[in-house]
Parts: C-alpha cells; structure tokens; sequence
C-alpha cells in the first residue's frame, strides 16, 4: 500500500500529520503540490494537506487520529 501526504511546502500541519501516521503504524511518503501539478488538476486540488491511497484521494483534510485508524486498522 502506498500512502502519500500531499502538502504545500509551507504547510504547518506536516509535522502533525507525520505523528499521527506514525501513531497508528502507517507507512506514508510526502510530496509537495508544488512538484505534483498532474494531481493537482486531475483531482481538483484546491487546498492542502491531501492523503491518496495506492492512487486514489482519501482525504481533503488533515484526518484525525481516530479517522487514520478507522481507515487503516478496520
């Protein structure tokens, strides 16, 4: 499973995020919408952070710890 955080470069919440994927076990890469304009357009981005799954938009919003676990550990 891949797991990517798309960010914008200044975005406060990454730090936030990182602990959250690391508290509930999950392997995650990050990436910055700046160096991803393709899925900026294919996917309607408009605001940061986003989290795809093999692929696929997830999350438009920084998930919560207990939304991670729900997703990755039901």
């Amino acid at each position: 499973m891949k797991v990517q955080i798309l960010v914008t470069q200044n975005d406060f919440c990454i730090q936030n995020l990182e602990c959250e994927f690391q508290s509930v076990g999950v392997n995650y890469q990050i990436d910055y919408i700046e160096d991803h304009p393709e899925l900026v357009s294919e996917n309607n981005i408009r605001h940061s952070p986003n989290i795809f799954v093999d692929g696929k938009l997830i999350f438009r919003h920084q998930p919560t710890t207990s939304e991670l676990q729900v997703y990755f550990c039901s």
